[in-house]
């Protein structure tokens, strides 16, 4: 009988021992509360420490930066495009006294942290066209995508003052200044995504297809523009070759028919007869068919060449 109570006691006084002590990390730090109230400060110094058992609850915080992460929110710029904006923050627990009072742990942290930084986010994006929240310099485009990005087609596109960055700046300064009320200090907030809402996306799109076949339409008109220049050059330039060579056929015939010429009046002049003779055959040759029959008058140059000595 006195070896089960033993072992209860035992037991028992383990408990109350596990009970009576915590461990705090090198990243931790930690608040005692004794029904329900804090007390003791806050214990930031690691390793072993007391409490009083089942009457104190350690409520446990972290001493790192802490990741916020915003849902997206549909927010209108001040030139009434909607777009979805994204972002991101890096908190830490500065007063942890006031942490625990005010919002409990850090889903409390996140949940107040979602209303004051998107609220700032809303009322920064409200402020500034379009172009200010997508930009940060006034870099010129390189590429029709990046202007139609903006939401701007062929018209000039206007001057950042403030840009991207500025504007993030603007939201964690106003943001940094409310934060504290509840124990905590914000740090470096970033648009993580900005994008269209699904209407004004399928706007730029169209936008983006008519400006493509706007520079394809274009494109075309200077390749036929193009095409018919080089038309009119190839038909000058075979208009060029053939009257060069035109005239130098008619050269190279008129330099035979001067040696041609040239050629029959000297032999007119050693033989005129045998000359008239040669002609006269050579025109009946070149100008009767086997089977014709040609008349000819008793006068004609061809008829004495035909008759015989007697004149038949």
């Amino acid at each position: 009988m006195k070896a089960p109570l033993a072992v209860l006691g035992a037991i028992a006084a383990l408990a109350l021992l596990l009970a009576s002590v915590y461990t705090l990390g090198e990243t931790e730090q930690a608040i005692l509360t004794q029904f329900g109230r804090p007390v003791g400060g806050v214990i930031t110094t690691p390793g072993l420490h007391a409490k009083v058992p089942f009457i104190q609850t350690v409520y446990r915080f972290e001493k790192r930066w802490l990741e916020y992460d915003g849902d997206a929110n549909e927010i209108p710029t001040r030139d009434k495009k909607y777009i979805w904006v994204d972002t991101y923050a890096r908190w830490r627990i500065t007063d942890t006294l006031r942490f625990f009072q005010a919002v409990q742990d850090e889903r409390g942290a996140q949940s107040r942290l979602d209303d004051i930084v998107d609220g700032e986010t809303r009322n920064a994006v409200a402020s500034f066209d379009l172009i200010e929240i997508v930009r940060s310099s006034n870099r010129p485009f390189t590429t029709i995508e990046e202007l139609q990005s903006v939401g701007t087609g062929a018209e000039p596109v206007a001057n950042i003052t403030t840009g991207r960055e500025k504007i993030a700046q603007r939201i964690l300064e106003r943001a940094a200044k409310i934060t504290p009320e509840f124990g905590v200090e914000l740090t470096d907030v970033r648009f993580k995504r900005i994008s269209y809402t699904e209407s004004v996306q399928q706007a730029v799109f169209q936008r983006m297809i008519a400006e493509r076949k706007r520079i394809a339409e274009r494109s075309r008109s200077e390749g036929q523009g193009r095409a018919a220049e080089i038309r009119g050059q190839k038909e000058r330039d075979v208009l060029a070759a053939s009257s060069v060579g035109y005239k130098g056929a008619q050269e190279l015939k008129g330099r035979a028919d001067a040696n041609a010429t040239a050629t029959y009046a000297k032999a007119y002049g050693r033989d005129p007869s045998f000359f008239e003779f040669w002609k006269s055959m050579e025109t009946l040759r070149t100008s009767l068919d086997q089977g014709s029959t040609v008349i000819l008058s008793t006068d004609s140059e061809l008829l004495k060449y035909l008759k015989g000595d007697a004149g038949r």
